[in-house]
Formats: C-alpha cells, sequence, structure tokens
C-alpha cells in the first residue's frame, strides 16, 4: 500500500514539473513573438498614418521581441515622432523610391507666438527612441530651398537606417546626440546637411550637393574621439558647376573622417571651411584618408587638416567608433544591455 501512495505521489509530482515546465516554454514563446503592424495609405493595412502605428507600439517591446512596422508604398506627409519610451522599433519600406515620409515645415514659419519657430522645431521625422532601425524608405522636408528645414532629427542611441533616402536643402539631418549608423542611404542637400553633435557612421553612402555649400556641420563634444566616419562613400554634385566644403565646424572641436571616399569635383580644393572662426583651426579635428577623384585634391587641402596614413585609418572601423561601454555593433546587432 505504501509502495503504491509513493508511485502514485511521484508520478503526480512528475506532471506537476512537466506542467510547470510547458507553462514556462508558452510564456517564453509569448515573450519572444514579435509584434508587426502595417501602414497603408490606401486603407488597405492597419492603419493609415505611420504616426497611428507608432502610438499603437507597446511599450513591453524587447530585443528578442521587438516592434516591426511595415509601410506599404505611398506618399506620407504627416509629422512623424518616435516617443523615448517605444524602444526596438522597426520601420520597415518596401521601395525607398516609392515609401516617402514628408512634411514641410521651416525655421522662418511664424510659431504660436507669432515667433519664428526656429530650425529644431522643423524636422518631418524625429527618433527620441533609442533601438530604432528604419529600412528602404524615404525621409523629405519638402520646403525647398528657404533656410533651415530638417528631414530628420534624431536623438535616441543606437539607432540605424539602411537603404534610405534623406532629401532636403539646409540642415537635412541633424544627429543631435547618441550614435548612428548609415549603411546604403542616400542625402541630399547643400548647407550643413549633415550636422550635430552625434556620433555617426556612414558606410557606402551617396552624398550629393545640391548648390554651393557645405556637407557637414559637426558639433563634437571635446570629449568624444569621433564625431561623424564617411568610409568607402562618395561625393557628387547637382551640376559641374556646384561647389562645397566637405565640413565646417559648427562647435570648436566638431570631428569629420572621409575614409576611401570617391570626391567628384564639387568639392572645393581646400576641402575644409572654419566657418569664419580662425581659432577653430587649432580644434576642429578633420581628417581623410585615399579619397579619389577630382575633388580629391590632398595637396590644396587647408594646412590644419589631416592625411591619415594606412594604420590610422585601418584603426577606424565601426566596431571603434560606435562600441561605446555596451559594444554596439549595428552590423551584428550585438549589444551588451
Amino acid at each position: 500500500m505504501k509502495r503504491t501512495n509513493h508511485l502514485a505521489l511521484t508520478a503526480a509530482r512528475f506532471a506537476l514539473c512537466l506542467l510547470a515546465c510547458l507553462t514556462v516554454g508558452v510564456v517564453g514563446a509569448r515573450a519572444a513573438q514579435t509584434t508587426t503592424l502595417v501602414v497603408a495609405a490606401d486603407g488597405t493595412g492597419q492603419y493609415k498614418t505611420v504616426q497611428e502605428a507608432i502610438n499603437a507600439v507597446p511599450q513591453t517591446t524587447t530585443p528578442d521581441s521587438p516592434a516591426v512596422i511595415r509601410v506599404k508604398p505611398g506618399t506620407y506627409k504627416e509629422l512623424i515622432y518616435v516617443q523615448r519610451e517605444k524602444h526596438f522599433v522597426r520601420l520597415v519600406g518596401e521601395d525607398a523610391s516609392r515609401t516617402i515620409l514628408t512634411f514641410d515645415l521651416n525655421a522662418n514659419l511664424a510659431g504660436p507666438t507669432g515667433l519664428p519657430i526656429g530650425t529644431f522645431r522643423t524636422p518631418s521625422t524625429y527618433i527620441d527612441a533609442d533601438d530604432f532601425t528604419a529600412e528602404n524608405l524615404t525621409f523629405e522636408n519638402s520646403a525647398g530651398p528657404v533656410g533651415q528645414a530638417l528631414a530628420l532629427r534624431v536623438d535616441g542611441d543606437r539607432v540605424t537606417f539602411r537603404h534610405c533616402r534623406f532629401l532636403g536643402w539646409q540642415d537635412t539631418i541633424l544627429l543631435n546626440r547618441g550614435r548612428q549608423y548609415f549603411e546604403d542611404c542616400y542625402i541630399a542637400g547643400h548647407v550643413d546637411f549633415i550636422f550635430g553633435g552625434a556620433t555617426a557612421f556612414f558606410e557606402r553612402c551617396h552624398i550629393h550637393c545640391l548648390r554651393d555649400g557645405y556637407v557637414t556641420a559637426a558639433s563634437t563634444p571635446e570629449r568624444e574621439p569621433f564625431g561623424f566616419v564617411f568610409s568607402h562613400c562618395r561625393v557628387t554634385g547637382e551640376t559641374p558647376t556646384v561647389r562645397t566644403y566637405l565640413g565646417r565646424p559648427w562647435r570648436p572641436f566638431a570631428s569629420v573622417v572621409y575614409l576611401d571616399t570617391r570626391m567628384s569635383e564639387v568639392v572645393r580644393p581646400a576641402g575644409w571651411h572654419n566657418w569664419d572662426q580662425p581659432e577653430r583651426e587649432k580644434t576642429a579635428r578633420y581628417a581623410e584618408y585615399d579619397s579619389t577623384g577630382p575633388g580629391a585634391n590632398t595637396r590644396a587641402r587647408v594646412p590644419w587638416s589631416r592625411q591619415l596614413n594606412r594604420a590610422e585609418a585601418k584603426a577606424i572601423t565601426v566596431e571603434r567608433v560606435l562600441g561605446g561601454a555596451d559594444g554596439w555593433n549595428p552590423k551584428t546587432g550585438k549589444t551588451r544591455y
């Protein structure tokens, strides 16, 4: 009798353990699910605007359970804000040339007080969240050549853009802080159209200058070893007569490096401008390595810029520039959270 009770108790315990394991497995499987939302301007998706889909993203996303917003081809004229708490969001289009996120604010427009709204209130899309990714999309400010008008502002950390287009004129992209990675992107503008104090790595990107101006206006903090790094990119002009500088220092310790970049005749022989502040020639950190093309006139560059040697250039990798304390690598997606 005692043996029978013992066997029954053992079987019951085994059944409870098995049930517990299965329950944990089910909960774990649910926890690892991806939230998928679909946006279509023609009404065939769950949402008609991108902002509606962003607002619907739960605040329970994790690296293993991200939210994916799939945007169908179309032109979405709306102001887009990815809130700080919306972590691990992927915004994915099907074709950058046919999936356009756009608006048309510019710094000279009057705000509620009657005063101009200023540069920092003009972005068509504003990314405030960490761990955000965008693919196959166009980010545009369609205001035209009327002054500062941002297509994109980024304040989030560990933000990635792949196969995207960024269209504007002055101040197309503000990378305000954090770390960003751009891969196979197209960026157009004419004055300071990539600017800010963030650390960003541009890989195989096409930088297109619409009129005379400046490509970058970095405001890199003194303590940061890197600002903007362009690797295996190309710089072109809208017409053969367009001329541009590679950058000018918005703040004293601006840091910009071009590695293995092909430069058309659009790039001025001097390469860099001091923003009419000679004292910044002593602090700005501007460098190139193995620039090629008609605009790669390294002997004519301003004497306060540098030509890196091979060892120095080889050491400037995605891992070193963007790794930080958490080891972020946008190529592998690995991060120590």
